[in-house]
């Protein structure tokens, strides 16, 4: 396949746990005199939109419409994720503001390409707050062409089970990338996307593929789902649907960096459905994307363009 379709027309909605991904690189020549720790001198500080608000910026990167809903705290940080966002062609950014919880930031201190230390600030939203965004997601709804859930566990999608029957009941695809040991709450859903990790803490570990097949059909099928795509990182990713079972092998390349992959192949899985394709041909292009990405450092993006070069090879 040499091409791809046309982006342009996709619009997706994502609601989920928005962050800011906080970079501090600089250089380490000693070490403290307080403790047996490096001594860190910062030299330059990066800050990017992480969690569902990286899975944002990637659809916008690739050329599509975005609406992204979700919670800030009503300070710094979630003046950054604002004005980050709003710089951000493509993401139509709604972020409900509570100021009983703070902004989730996550602060990375880095030397020589290596990650030193990672720092996280977070509070749960409140229940008030998240059903203004219940309310948000009902008037968006009928203007997307898919549904992406993407869930961080920190508490932004308390009302997911009704977010998936509206959006089903209304005909859009859902794509959920999941957290945590109960996959109940994504019952119904079109496709799941957990990657090997997440998927073995719910399915328990496998010895060969025909055992990882046979666990993956049954919670595909007993939480009613279109689709699951175990993404497995050197592995490649495995998709299982009724029947039938598409295993995508990893594009063998250096791996940089995997913080943000799952970001950028549920963005891809949802930009392309969008735009039409079927879902093993959305497999195969979220594949070479998450390809691309990791060669990249911290929560990154991929374009159409990148996408394209990596399919000629």
């Amino acid at each position: 396949m040499s091409q791809l379709p046309s982006f342009a027309g996709a619009h997706v909605l994502v609601v989920g746990d928005v962050m800011l991904d906080r970079y501090w690189f600089g250089d380490v020549t000693r070490i403290s005199p307080e403790a047996p720790v490096p001594v860190l001198k910062v030299s330059r500080v990066e800050e990017r939109p992480g969690g569902a608000a990286n899975v944002a910026r990637n659809i916008a990167s690739l050329g599509a419409r975005c609406t992204l809903l979700s919670v800030v705290g009503a300070d710094e940080a979630g003046d950054c994720l604002q004005r980050l966002l709003a710089g951000q062609g493509g993401v139509d950014a709604l972020l409900h503001r509570d100021a009983s919880i703070s902004t989730i930031v996550k602060l990375r201190a880095i030397a020589r390409q290596q990650q030193l230390l990672r720092i996280d600030f977070e509070t749960p939203p409140s229940h008030e707050v998240l059903q203004a965004k219940l309310a948000d997601f009902k008037d968006r709804l009928p203007g997307c062409d898919v549904v992406v859930l993407s869930d961080y566990g920190k508490g932004g999608l308390k009302h997911i089970a009704e977010m998936i029957r509206l959006a089903r009941a209304a005909d859009k695809p859902v794509l959920a990338d999941p957290k945590g040991d109960d996959y109940a709450r994504y019952q119904g859903a079109t496709l799941l996307t957990p990657n090997r990790s997440e998927f073995r803490e719910v399915a328990g570990s496998w010895q060969d593929e025909a055992e990882l097949s046979a666990k993956a059909q049954k919670l595909r099928a007993e939480l009613k789902l279109d689709a699951l795509l175990v993404t497995r990182s050197e592995e490649g990713m495995s998709l299982f649907r009724a029947g039938d079972v598409l295993h995508e092998p990893t594009q063998a390349r250096e791996v940089f960096d995997v913080s943000g992959a799952g970001d950028t192949v549920i963005a891809t899985l949802a930009v392309m459905l969008a735009s039409g394709a079927d879902m093993p041909e959305a497999v195969r292009i979220a594949n070479r994307a998450a390809g691309v990405v990791v060669g990249k450092l911290g929560t990154a993006v991929v374009s159409r363009e990148e996408i394209l070069e990596d399919i000629r090879g």
